[in-house]
């Protein structure tokens, strides 16, 4: 009879050329992990297990194995060993559409809150004079939110807009866009920018990540159909529950 190979031997994941041997356990793990081969809180074999079965040195074991826990696929517990974490079920959003959070998360089947943390009338800021068009007598109205979908802190959005846009910053309690369309003054594209970012330690304690965590951190301008800029949103995505997703596609001659 032909013998089984176990999913991590080495004919299973290694590749000559295709990078340091830790880096593709890595990848070859992970896979195993969010296909569901390794369930939540599965162990894993030992250190000196997993070395003999990838045939690899325990040095390249432990690379691997930092890499899963930076990424937050497993937990290492003092004592017992390395379990595979419970993994959250990440959240996508398209580059390509311009949509609200709240109807982003009910698409998704998810319960959309908002806490506010601050909203108002102020000066505006040069970013923001900039961003708006506006001049130096102009108001701004800010909204600080911290955003929830079925109770997970999922992102913090600062949005800033014109006063004449937003008079009452405090009629928004969930969807910034929806009062704006009841308004008739709903954006109809968007320029946004993604980027990482370690979060600073008020913004891991409002996301419920560790000191330093890594985080999406997006900066959106939107406009009406006119040209005008009216809305200005900053703000941090939880980066280990939220893909932005974009298609792209190639121009035919």
């Amino acid at each position: 009879m032909t013998e089984t190979l176990s999913p991590l031997h080495p004919d299973h994941w290694y590749r000559a050329g295709r990078g340091p041997r830790y880096q593709q356990l890595f990848r070859h793990l992970s896979g195993l992990i969010t296909s569901g081969e390794y369930a939540a809180d599965d162990q894993l074999p030992s250190e000196r297990e997993l070395a003999d079965i990838t045939e690899v040195s325990r040095v390249t074991i432990r690379k691997a194995i930092a890499e899963l826990v930076s990424e937050g696929l497993i937990e290492q517990r003092h004592g017992a060993g390395s379990f595979v974490k419970a993994q959250a079920p990440r959240l996508r959003q398209s580059l390509s559409r311009l949509v609200s959070f709240t109807e982003n998360m009910q698409a998704r089947g998810y319960a959309s809150t908002s806490l506010v943390l601050r909203n108002g009338l102020f000066r505006p800021t040069p970013q923001e004079t900039v961003a708006l068009g506006l001049s130096s007598h102009n108001q701004v109205a800010r909204i600080h939110r911290l955003r929830s979908a079925d109770g997970i802190p999922m992102a913090l959005e600062y949005s800033s807009l014109p006063d004449d846009i937003l008079p009452e910053p405090e009629v928004v309690e969930t969807s910034l866009y929806q009062v704006l369309q009841d308004r008739g003054v709903a954006p109809s594209r968007a320029i946004q920018r993604v980027s990482a970012a370690i979060a600073t330690p008020n913004v891991a304690e409002l996301l419920q990540l560790a000191a330093g965590s890594a985080v999406l951190q997006i900066e959106r301008t939107a406009y009406l159909g006119s040209g005008r800029p009216i809305e200005f949103t900053s703000g941090y995505y939880h980066s280990e529950m939220y893909d932005f997703v974009s298609e792209l596609k190639i121009e035919q001659a």
